[in-house]
């Protein structure tokens, strides 16, 4: 079975590259080579503190573009496992195979229909009700782009490694200038000066539930908005309208389900953290929430922001059905109407 597991790591790690392949120029230059500079991290097993030399992450960064070059036109392979083989996007089948082994697989489509693959191992499983919920620790196969979390129809993904890094790509960036705003703030109650691994693991298990809880919330809305919104988004490619409608459906999640557990425990430390998460559309489609935020951050008073959440959870929702119904009515004209509705309906 070793050398099963060998070969099943190898395959979807090269399902990785030929995503990556495909999609690598989707970032901005400076996202581009910070996420470069962590993956090479991931790949080579280094300690976050450790120094990374231009050199060195150079070499790498062109052989893997030559890598990606060669690959950019092959098919996804399929995965060996016990003398078979399976579809790679057939994710299921594959977890059922793998679970046995404490291994956890996961192969869907994040923003702008990158796919994404992952393979690691199982730290536990629970069945809270509704989505099944598969928590990863250490990753043996990944994409650069590496989400902390997916839904997939009634599995939610977490991914403890990748969220890990992200916290330090985050923190790493906001060292940069450390300016006053809600990300510093958030930093600020965890020990990173002294302690960067320990303060890493604490937040991690803080923000982790908060991960968890946007992730039951998008399991919610998809339960209502049926699989037509999946169809909806592949069919908005690479597109304004794609982003806009995850935003959408975002914020409905979180609204339904993440902020308002966040104010009702009065969690003040992930509620920076959301709030200094949030970037590119969602916070332009959503500007009452920030000014929400900033008044609670300034007067202590809870109340704006829990009106502006209540109006969200009623805005967000209607706004993604109707998404939906111009999708069913107009599918060939569902990009252009789509981006003009939403940039009509921001909050």
């Amino acid at each position: 079975m070793k050398g099963s597991l060998h070969h099943l790591c190898c395959a979807v790690q090269r399902n990785c590259h030929i995503s990556d392949a495909r999609h690598g120029t989707d970032y901005g230059l400076c996202t581009y080579l910070l996420k470069m500079r962590e993956y090479y991290r991931w790949e080579n097993g280094l300690d976050y503190g450790a120094s990374l030399t231009n050199e060195s992450v150079g070499e790498w960064l062109t052989e893997r573009e030559e890598l990606w070059d060669s690959l950019s036109e092959d098919d996804f392979v399929s995965l060996p496992l016990r003398d078979q083989v399976f579809d790679p996007f057939d994710v299921d089948t594959i977890n059922d195979q793998l679970e046995p082994f404490g291994l956890v697989y996961s192969a869907g489509y994040g923003s702008k229909n990158k796919p994404l693959f992952f393979l690691g191992h199982l730290e536990r499983r629970e069945e809270p009700g509704g989505a099944s919920v598969w928590v990863a620790g250490r990753e043996l196969a990944r994409d650069l782009m590496a989400p902390a979390a997916m839904c997939q129809g009634d599995r939610i993904f977490i991914r403890r490694e990748s969220f890990r890094r992200l916290l330090w790509e985050k923190l790493e960036s906001w060292r940069w200038q450390r300016p006053d705003n809600a990300l510093g703030r958030a930093f600020a109650n965890y020990n990173f000066e002294d302690d960067l691994e320990v303060a890493l693991d604490q937040m991690v298990e803080k923000e982790l539930d908060a991960v968890l809880l946007h992730e039951q919330g998008e399991y919610l809305a998809g339960q209502q908005l049926g699989e037509i919104w999946n169809r909806m988004i592949l069919d908005l490619g690479h597109s304004p309208a794609e982003l806009m409608a995850r935003a959408v459906r975002d914020h409905w999640a979180d609204c339904r389900v993440t902020l308002p557990r966040l104010l009702e425990i009065e969690d003040q430390a992930s509620v920076h953290f959301y709030i200094g998460g949030l970037g590119g559309m969602r916070k332009v489609i959503f500007p009452s929430l920030i000014a929400a935020y900033e008044a609670w951050f300034k007067e202590g008073d809870w109340e704006p922001l829990k009106t502006s959440i209540k109006q969200g959870e009623q805005h967000w929702s209607e706004l993604a059905k109707q998404l939906v119904v111009m999708y069913k009515e107009h599918p060939d004209k569902a990009l252009g109407e789509i981006k003009s509705l939403v940039e009509a309906n921001t909050l």
